[in-house]
């Protein structure tokens, strides 16, 4: 597939039919992947395939929580779990509201779960000390997250990035025996998509650029 058009035509697939991921295909996918870039190339990526359904449905039951929280904040028109703003929404709320089914079923429907980890030991988090969340070392996991994505769907395949299980994080690696010091970058459902999305809706590029400064005239088109 043209390099462009797989970019143009990943979307985050969570429907998916009952068609197999092979382990034959799902390698293929692993091995093109591993090809990201990471800090001082390292690679401190790690993967756990999750083919088991009682293990997929574990995964399911520690993403609820979070899940919940996700859609009590969605109806009181807050973006949810941003670190910026505390949320209005009481624990009591969270717990009453119902966890999405669409957050939830792809992790027991897709054909294999794979979870990404990421070594903390061998990434270089250079805003550590800063007052805010952490969002450095993210880049030594996510770009073979994402090339996991483009590369299933050269396979034809599908799946999304999914992170609201890391909310539970210990509980997370309790379940699947990962040491403490490897942190949980994301669970990806990956199966067959019911349906190929090719239109997708993204904002354009000068909606987000700003040249030389924060708040600098947007990247616009050259002129024709």
């Amino acid at each position: 597939m043209e390099l462009y058009e797989a970019m143009r035509t990943t979307f985050a697939a969570r429907e998916f039919t009952e068609d197999p991921l092979p382990d034959a295909t799902l390698f293929t996918i692993l091995d093109r992947a591993r090809f990201a870039p990471s800090g001082g190339n390292r690679q401190g990526w790690r993967v756990i395939v999750v083919r088991d359904r009682r293990t997929r449905a574990a995964l399911a039951e520690l993403t609820a929580p979070a899940a919940k929280r996700y859609a009590a904040q969605q109806q009181a028109r807050e973006n949810p779990w941003n670190p910026i703003d505390p949320t209005s929404v009481d624990a009591a709320t969270i717990e009453r509201t119902p966890a999405p089914a669409r957050l939830l079923e792809p992790l027991a429907r897709a054909a294999v779960v794979v979870v990404v980890c990421v070594d903390l030991k061998v990434v270089a988090a250079t805003d550590q000390l800063l007052p805010r969340v952490g969002v450095v070392s993210g880049a030594s996991v996510y770009p073979f997250a994402w090339n996991i994505l483009l590369a299933a769907r050269h396979e034809g395949f599908g799946g999304t990035i999914t992170t609201l299980a890391i909310a539970q994080e210990p509980k997370v690696q309790d379940l699947l025996g990962i040491p403490r010091h490897v942190a949980v970058g994301a669970v990806m459902p990956l199966g067959r998509p019911v349906k190929q999305l090719t239109s997708l809706r993204r904002k354009a590029v000068a909606e987000f650029t700003m040249q030389e400064r924060w708040g600098g005239p947007p990247l616009t088109p050259p002129a024709p």
